[in-house]
């Protein structure tokens, strides 16, 4: 029976200085796995590492920019040997209002980190498991806004719903190679970047009308679910999306 550890297993996991990535990263490490971190800014994500002792390594990587994803799975291997996990988990929402009024500028952000910064690491991850001839996870955040109708939120949502597409494809083309592809979908989680939504009484209010379990989540409730789709506890799933969001999705 398999069982939920990464146990001799390297992960790299981007947007890892703060919030979901954070908590993702200490629970790696509490089940046995060696992670490298990785955050536009050092310092945060550097702290982050420090503090999880020998088994964690700091990376200063903007997925946003395809030769820095491709400088941060060489850095990963440098490290550690070898990857064999990613979490695709780095994220933007530099927008909050109606989708018509969207700058572009802001369009292109969004789409440049949570789209193509998710695709460029599963591209590489994908092909140095390939070289290795070895089996891999990989797990990328989208969101319930890239599942239904995300109101204020409108470019962001379309770039998890294109994760979700990526994710299965990936997850077709790579299968014969061992390498599964899966998603998580959080709900409204307390993070910086839901900060907007959080601090706005309105927005809570309705949100939590339609959760039945009638409150937000906390990042380490969505580490349990990166860890089950990395493991080997989830060895036949692959093109799934694994939905984390209090019920609200249910209604």
């Amino acid at each position: 029976m398999a069982s939920i550890t990464l146990e001799g297993k390297v992960a790299i996991i981007t947007g890892a200085s703060r919030g979901i990535g954070e908590a993702i990263a200490r629970t790696f490490v509490a089940h046995g796995g060696r992670v490298v971190l990785a955050a536009r800014k050092l310092d945060g994500v550097k702290a982050v590492a420090d503090s999880l002792g020998d088994r964690a390594f700091a990376v200063a990587a903007h997925t946003g920019h395809e030769a820095q994803c491709e400088a941060l799975v060489r850095s990963a291997v440098e490290r550690f040997g070898a990857v064999d996990v990613l979490v695709n988990n780095a994220a933007t929402n530099p927008y909050f209002g109606p989708m018509i009024d969207t700058d572009m500028g802001a369009w292109a952000k969004t789409f440049e980190v949570n789209l193509q910064g998710y695709f460029w690491m599963a591209r590489e991850v994908a092909r140095h498991l390939r070289a290795r001839d070895a089996g891999g996870s990989i797990v990328n955040v989208s969101s319930v806004a890239g599942l239904e109708a995300a109101p204020m939120q409108g470019v962001y949502g379309a770039t998890k719903a294109a994760v979700v597409s990526m994710t299965k494809t990936l997850a077709y083309e790579l299968g014969p190679s061992k390498i599964r592809v899966n998603a998580l979908a959080p709900g409204l989680i307390e993070t910086r970047l839901s900060s907007a939504i959080v601090q706005n009484d309105a927005i809570v209010a309705e949100v939590l009308r339609k959760t039945p379990l009638g409150r937000y989540g906390q990042p380490d409730e969505i580490a349990g679910g990166a860890l089950f789709l990395a493991s080997e506890a989830s060895s036949f799933m692959t093109g799934q999306v694994l939905v984390i969001d209090g019920g609200m999705t249910s209604c």
